[in-house]
This record gives C-alpha cells, structure tokens and sequence, in this order.
C-alpha cells in the first residue's frame, strides 16, 4: 500500500529560506507579516489551541470578517492536524448553529463585531480576537507545536455549501486539495515569489482561501488582504504599482467599471485578471478589453477547492463566454442523467474528478452517495463543450442560482418561506440582475391574496436568513405549475417572470 504523501510546512519552509519576505498584509489594521513573522504566530497560536485541547481531527471555528488572522488559524490547524470551520458571519444565528451542531467545533475564535452572535453558540472554548488573542499567544510557545505532520489525506478544513434539502453540507476540504489547486491555478496566472495578490474576497469562501492567498503562501509570494470589497480602494490598490495578481466576481467588476475614476486608471502593473463565482457578462469582458484588460473567466467549486477550469489569455475574448478548459491535474464529463457521456455540443451535467475534488462531504453518507459516481463529483452544473474543447456553464443542472458570488439553494429559502401563516405555496427562482448577475423571486400561492402583504413576508425573511438569500421580490400565482409527478416546474416560472 502506497504511503500518504506528507503535507509539509509551506510557512516554515519560507521563513527559514526568505524570513524577511512580507508573507501577508492587513490593509485593515495596516499589518505586515513577513515570512518569520507568520512562522511564529502560527507556532503560538497553535501552542495555545493544543493547550485548550485541540488535537488531531478537532474543529476549530473561525468568525470574523477578513482578516490575516484566519491564515494563522489555518496553518495552526495545520501543525495540529486540526481542521478550520470559517463560519459565514452573513448567516444568521440558527444557521450558523446547525454547522455547528454538524461538525461540534472545540474552539471558536471570533470577532467583537459578531461577539452577539458568538455568545450564542455552542462552543465550550471562545477566544475574541484583538486583545485576547494577542494576549493568548504572546504566553505561548511557538515551537511547542512542532512541524506540520498530516498528511494530503487529512481535512484542513470543513466549508459548509447550501444545500438542495435546505440545510447545508460541510465539504471535507484536505490539505492535497489546496495543495493541487495551488499547483492548477499558481502556474496558468504566473504566480511566483514575486508575485503579489489583492484579495477582497471573504474569508469564509473558499475563494477568499484559496484565489490566490494560499497559492501565494505556498509559493512564498505576498498577498494584500482588503476588510472588504470598496471601489474606491481597489483602484487605488491596483493602481499603485503593486499589485500583479487580482480575481473577483462579476459584480465587482461591473461596481470597478462604474466607478468615476475608472476610464482613466492606470492598472498596467497587473499582470494578471480573472474571474468566478458567475458567469461574467461578455458585454462586461469586451468593456474591460477595450480598457486594454483581459480577464480570464474560470470556474470552480467549494469541492474542488476551487479551481477547475480558467480561459487562456489567447481566447479569452474569441471565446467569451467560456470557462475555458479544465486545470492539468483536473478531469471532466459532461453526461446525461444516465452518467453516459453526451456528444460534443450537447448539454449535459458536468462532473469532475482530480486530486483537488473533496474526498466528501461531513458526515453525509447519502450525500456522499448521491454526488459521487467512481470518484467523478456531480456538479450540478449543466455544460456543453464546443468543438475547440472549450466548456460552456449554460445553465444549472439544479435549481441553485448564483447572486453577487454567493451560492443561493432555492429550497433552503423555501423552507423559511413556508412558515409564513400566509404562504400556501411557493416556489424560489433566480433570474438576471444586471447588477447581482441573479436575484431570487419568491412566487408565492397565498392563503388570502386580499390580506398578502409581499414586503411584510420579505421581513419575515430578513432574521431567518442570511441578506443575499432573501428574495429580492414577491410574485403572487394562483397555482404553481408542477408536473406529473408533482415538481415544480421552474422554467415555465422564469419564462413567466423574468421580464416583470
């Protein structure tokens, strides 16, 4: 039996080889880590986690908006061969509390900002960040922890996706995933240790992970950590001459592109562009390439840690609208629901296989069942591939739509829905937004349509839901259209109230 491959200590490694190279930056706070520095907080922080319990195999959750201090959190969790659980702090109390109900995190380490929030979970250990944390650190040892022992096989961490039943699922993200996907995006964008990335991504995402911090960090290069998306701020980043390396989604590209100071930036020292999350509009990718920039658009998932396909700079105009072809260590199928492979330019499922696809989801042996086929993942995505290679998302396989980059699962809003005394019926579906790329519209078969009030039920929405699920508007049908078998049928929906 082949031995696992071991994991290895990227942090280590570069302080010992580069320690005063700038590892990572905290805009925010205004924070530089250099290589050692990184080192050796990782070291303390794990010293303390271990002091508090935390062993191999144990969840450490992780609350906070972005900040550097996750990335020690991770590579602590690393040296423990623990694994990080980044809570979404846009869900509300009881979402986060199933995840933590799912996976029973040892430790949460949280932000004063969600201290409410914090105070009513259900974690034995809490440890705020700021002053505590630095306090928790500075009496411990940073080379108690060790080296990092786990191996590619073991869970770094657990990224809770929305789910198709309502509740989310907690992908097992281990330390060869992000390993590949540093190897399946760091050399197609032109990272090296000289590279530095712009993240503005949240943290919770494995986006903000992974696109490009954690291949910058494997590398040895820098990444620029923002608190959160601002125009006004990107462009001034972007345009100081710093930056080489910058992702995002549509919307904040189209939210760059309107700004006032766009026409005129000079943004030549970006080297690289690319885009996820949704497809990107290909009016917005020729705006862009008249400005003299070619974004690549990619595309991944949470299970894939993320990267699993990204456009090549040559065809990234002539074949707009594409994802590209899929990364080297990554494998595709586009199939029919009976897993047979369709012909080239027809539409089928898309699933992938590859030493980067989570081995699993926590502790869902039937999801597990129903998302696997011989190790190939279902997406959920439906796909075609022209006649170059070239993959196409066309549409989703399933119900979920995709709103400013976050993940919405129609089914997870209905539930909440229900609940309302004056819903009969209703049915969630994404349609276009011209600033969102998608927002969710509730159609809704009332009890008393005299009495219905669409505004008072979006509030019902607003402390049961995190902001970017609740539907956007309110549509009232007297019946929902269903087939014989009793489904919903959504399309018919979309064609109905796409316009209105």
């Amino acid at each position: 039996m082949t031995p696992p491959v071991p994991a290895f200590d990227w942090i280590h490694h570069h302080a010992d080889l580069r320690p005063d190279a700038v590892a990572l930056i905290d805009a925010g706070r205004d924070l530089t880590l250099t290589y050692a520095d990184l080192e050796e907080q990782v070291g303390r922080l794990a010293a303390w986690l271990a002091s508090s319990g935390v062993g191999p195999g144990d969840r450490v959750a992780f609350l906070a908006g972005n900040t550097t201090d996750v990335f020690e959190a991770l590579f602590a969790c690393a040296k423990l061969t623990a694994i990080l659980v980044p809570l979404n702090w846009r869900l509300a109390v009881p979402e986060m509390q199933f995840i933590v109900d799912d996976c029973r995190p040892d430790v949460l380490i949280y932000e004063d900002t969600f201290a409410d929030a914090a105070d009513q979970l259900d974690i034995e250990v809490k440890l705020a960040l700021g002053a505590d944390y630095e306090a928790a650190k500075a009496q411990s040892d940073p080379d108690s922890a060790g080296r990092v022992a786990a191996t590619h096989d073991d869970p770094w961490a657990i990224m809770y996706t929305s789910g198709t039943t309502g509740h989310p699922k907690g992908a097992v993200v281990t330390h060869g995933m992000v390993f590949w996907n540093a190897i399946n995006i760091g050399h197609p964008v032109g990272l090296t240790s000289a590279s530095t990335n712009l993240n503005v991504l949240p943290t919770f995402h494995t986006a903000g992970l992974n696109l490009y911090t954690t291949p910058c960090l494997h590398i040895g290069a820098r990444s620029i950590n923002l608190r959160e998306f601002d125009a006004e701020e990107v462009l001034r980043w972007l345009e100081s001459g710093e930056i080489t390396h910058f992702f995002g989604v549509p919307a904040i590209y189209q939210f760059l592109a309107e700004h006032p100071r766009w026409a005129t930036a000079n943004l030549d020292g970006v080297e690289s562009w690319a885009c996820g999350g949704a497809p990107m509009p290909v009016a917005l990718l020729e705006r862009y390439a008249e400005h003299g920039i070619v974004i690549r658009q990619g595309m991944g998932l949470t299970e894939t840690s993320p990267t699993v396909f990204l456009t090549d700079e040559a065809h990234a105009i002539s074949k707009a609208g594409s994802v590209g072809k899929p990364s080297l260590h990554t494998e595709i199928r586009v199939v029919t629901e009976e897993g047979v492979d369709v012909e080239r330019g027809g539409i089928g499922e898309l699933w992938v296989r590859g030493p980067n696809v989570t081995p699993g989801y926590w502790e869902r042996p039937e999801a597990n069942e129903a998302s696997f086929t011989d190790g190939w993942l279902h997406t959920g995505d439906a796909a075609r591939i022209d006649d170059d290679g070239y993959v196409y998302i066309v549409d989703r396989w399933k119900d979920m739509y995709i709103s400013g980059g976050e993940n919405v699962y129609p089914a997870e809003v209905e539930q909440v829905v229900f609940h309302h005394p004056n819903v009969l019926d209703v049915a969630v579906i994404g349609v276009p937004d011209e600033r969102w790329g998608e927002v969710g519209v509730a159609v809704v078969v009332p009890r008393d349509a005299d009495s219905f009030d669409g505004s008072e039920l979006l509030q019902f929405c607003d402390e049961k839901l995190a902001r970017y699920k609740i539907p956007k508007r309110v549509e009232i049908i007297d019946e929902l259209p269903r087939n014989a078998a009793g489904k919903v049928l959504k399309r018919d929906l979309r064609a109905s109230f796409v316009e209105s």
